[in-house]
């Protein structure tokens, strides 16, 4: 579509791009990351499988404290990671095809990093209310306190939510025409 204002013509401006799924899938595998990296792996403070003694949905207890059930445990840390990589993946690729022009941009932007927070959130919110409270699979940190441990998780995802949303929605929409946010430039 050609718009003149001057008698010449000129190409109408292109609409802003999306990054919102992109975004979205990169907090969520992100997100995961750190749960799997830090809660499984450091802090060693709960595998996939490390409450199905008292879970919801009748899975075999594998006994994290065990050889084998430290293997089966981790097997399944090995799938919650997998998929994990595949949002990343994915995000990425998503990312690259909708960002044509000035992708070094996009990485400084509120607008994508407000979308990560938002995606992060919702993995905790999801994994938390699933795993923990639905199917009782595992908690953050299984014990007598386990209960509040779960529900700070869910607090910190609906807080990563809240947050990635302010930070998204304050920012310049992400277009080939649209001018540099000075505050992206900070970011």
């Amino acid at each position: 579509m050609m718009a003149t204002t001057t008698g010449e013509p000129r190409a109408a401006a292109a609409p802003p791009v999306s990054i919102r799924l992109p975004g979205l899938l990169l907090g969520v595998g992100l997100g995961g990351f750190v749960d799997g990296i830090l809660l499984h792996q450091l802090l060693q403070w709960h595998h996939m499988l490390s409450s199905t003694d008292t879970d919801n949905i009748g899975v075999k207890f594998y006994n994290p404290d065990t050889v084998s059930g430290l293997e089966m445990n981790t097997v399944w840390d090995g799938i919650f990671h997998t998929v994990c990589w595949l949002s990343v993946l994915l995000g990425l690729a998503l990312l690259h095809a909708r960002v044509t022009h000035r992708r070094r941009r996009v990485w400084a932007s509120r607008k994508l990093w407000g979308w990560v927070l938002v995606g992060w959130g919702l993995f905790n919110l999801v994994e938390g209310v699933l795993d923990h409270h639905i199917l009782g699979i595992h908690h953050v940190h299984a014990g007598d306190q386990q209960l509040w441990w779960d529900i700070g998780f869910l607090v910190l995802g609906a807080l990563l939510v809240v947050g990635g949303h302010l930070i998204q929605r304050g920012a310049r929409p992400l277009g080939p025409g649209t001018p540099a946010d000075p505050a992206d430039r900070r970011a």
